[in-house]
């Protein structure tokens, strides 16, 4: 088994960070978001980068523990 608990808590984070990103685009297609046109927006502009760069780390955490 390659994965570790830390890749797989990076993986956790990149999910949930993804479901956070398609959930605010939703919002924001729908026209009148619950928390606010700024909020949903600025949760969208952080979600996006943080599911990339949780998922990369997760790919290269896996990677250094191959054996």
């Amino acid at each position: 088994m390659y994965i570790t608990p830390k890749s797989g808590l990076f993986l956790v984070c990149s999910c949930i960070s993804a479901i956070a990103a398609v959930g605010s685009i939703f919002e924001l297609s729908y026209g009148q978001p619950d928390l606010g046109v700024q909020t949903t927006a600025i949760i969208l502009a952080v979600s996006i980068p943080l599911t990339v760069i949780f998922f990369f780390a997760a790919v290269r955490d896996t990677k250094a523990n191959i054996k």
